[in-house]
């Protein structure tokens, strides 16, 4: 009894194999997947808006380091995808605790505090912010920035900076 249905699921399994589903080539599927990820990234400017990159190889240890890295810019593929980087600071301290991030920058700001560069800056660092403290929410972050010289600007949050 046992070698009869041995040999019958075997047939079936054959069967199974040469069911006629043919192979196919390579099949374009659109765009890649989109919405909300984990992790760092790195927000920069584009003629459609504030688009995020995701920081896979890099590891973040605190807020100055991704002020750092936005610094540096948009990698050359970024470049021919249309991203660049619009914010210009000088010297400057950041600190967050919980929802609460404060850019502290020596000297003025040049920005309105309505624009992109802004608002790289306040995506970027709510990021962080909440890529360092995992149990604060990205839209829950809100980030002042706070020039030496001028009044302050914020707070906000980096929904108020991203296309919906």
């Amino acid at each position: 009894m046992r070698i009869r249905r041995g040999c019958v699921v075997a047939a079936l399994g054959i069967g199974l194999l040469g069911c006629g589903v043919q192979p196919t080539g390579v099949v374009d599927a659109g765009e890649p997947a989109s919405g909300l990820t984990s992790g760092a990234r790195l927000y920069f400017a584009s003629n459609s808006g504030l688009r995020g990159v995701s920081l896979i190889d890099k590891e973040i240890k605190d807020l100055a380091s991704v002020i750092k890295l936005l610094a540096l810019g948009p990698s050359p593929t970024e470049q021919r995808d249309g991203l660049t980087s619009v914010f210009e600071i000088g010297g400057y301290t950041v600190t967050g605790e919980g929802t609460r991030v404060t850019l502290h920058l020596a000297g003025p700001y040049g920005q309105s505090g309505r624009d992109q560069g802004t608002g790289q800056l306040v995506c970027t660092l709510a990021r962080a912010q909440s890529v360092l403290e995992p149990e604060v929410m990205f839209d829950d972050v809100e980030v002042t920035l706070r020039p030496e010289e001028g009044a302050k600007l914020g707070p906000f949050r980096c929904a108020e900076f991203l296309n919906g």
